[in-house]
């Protein structure tokens, strides 16, 4: 063995966490990320973020974030991964209006749907989330927490998991404020549990959180669901918006959510089917599904394996 070489590793080991701790306290003073939200339609913005994993150079904005300005007050569609990003996420809102974010609303269980609440809870804001993304929240926001530090260092100072003080317990429920209509409907999940839409008739625009991505593949994790998740996807079509603002991913159109989502969950689905239905192991289907029609996606290397695998696992208990 060499023991040079075991020394050095260990000494790599312990020095990590206290160099990305050093390095997010460095990049928490710069906040080289500049959120910036476009126009989608009247009154309404996104911020577009990274397309990769959470990192310190893009200060856990991989996701993106909505806006809906109204006669009363702010809508912000969800919060961002950090007590610090939710900041940030403020300032940007008032590059835009001179209305305080009054209501935040959590598309979902992932991290950086709303581990910023705590900032905008702070604030005075309404925080309103599906009731059916409550047990994910409280049971894996602690890891995400973790996580993130890990990931983020001191970028993740501050954050404390804050849940909504609204859960919304219906599939569909509608909001007025000052004449702006806002729609949140839950077709029983998709990346997470509790993923929901936000659609406003009017301006024909939907936030979808992480129902919708494009540009980069989906993942679909231990706690998602593809069959509600379609199901969800067909309330979109349904609803025919002018505008979409995904998860990940630039503002869109049906077709190309169409293309990159939609199409991808349908062929996991039908080539896990008859897969299961035809008594091929796991291991076989994984490696013979085609995914050359998505290889295009950015991440899709990395992810299409566990995508595949798991769906393959989900149509087993169907």
């Amino acid at each position: 063995m060499d023991y040079s070489e075991f020394r050095f590793n260990g000494l790599c080991a312990r020095i990590r966490p206290w160099f990305i701790a050093v390095l997010g306290l460095i990049a928490a003073t710069a906040n080289a990320v500049e959120v910036r939200f476009e126009p989608v339609a009247e009154g309404v913005y996104a911020y577009v973020g990274e397309l990769g994993q959470r990192t310190i150079t893009n200060e856990g904005f991989n996701a993106n974030i909505g806006l809906v300005v109204t006669p009363v007050g702010a809508v912000l569609i969800d919060s961002g991964a950090t007590y610090n990003g939710a900041r940030q996420i403020q300032e940007a809102v008032r590059r835009v209006t001179t209305q305080s974010v009054r209501w935040v609303v959590n598309t979902g269980g992932q991290d950086h749907r709303w581990l910023g609440n705590g900032y905008f809870k702070s604030k005075g804001a309404e925080i309103i989330a599906h009731k059916q993304a409550e047990a994910d929240m409280r049971s894996r926001g602690g890891d995400q927490l973790e996580g993130l530090r890990n990931a983020l260092g001191a970028l993740a100072n501050d954050t404390v998991p804050t849940f909504a003080s609204r859960w919304i317990s219906q599939s569909d429920e509608r909001l007025e404020l000052g004449g702006v209509v806002i729609e949140f409907k839950h077709r029983g999940g998709a990346h997470t549990p509790g993923d929901m839409l936000v659609w406003l008739p009017k301006q024909r625009v939907v936030f979808t959180g992480d129902v919708v991505y494009v540009d980069r593949i989906l993942g679909v994790l231990p706690f998602s669901q593809t069959k509600p998740w379609l199901a969800t996807f067909a309330e979109i079509e349904r609803l025919a918006p002018l505008r979409i603002v995904p998860g990940h991913g630039h503002v869109t159109d049906l077709a190309t959510a169409q293309a990159d989502t939609r199409d991808y969950l349908m062929a996991l689905r039908n080539h896990m089917k008859k897969a299961v239905d035809g008594g091929v192991d796991m291991s076989t289907s994984v490696k013979t599904f085609d995914a050359k029609p998505f290889m295009r996606l950015l991440n899709a290397t990395d992810l299409m394996p566990g995508n595949a695998s798991r769906t393959y696992l989900e149509l087993e208990r169907e």
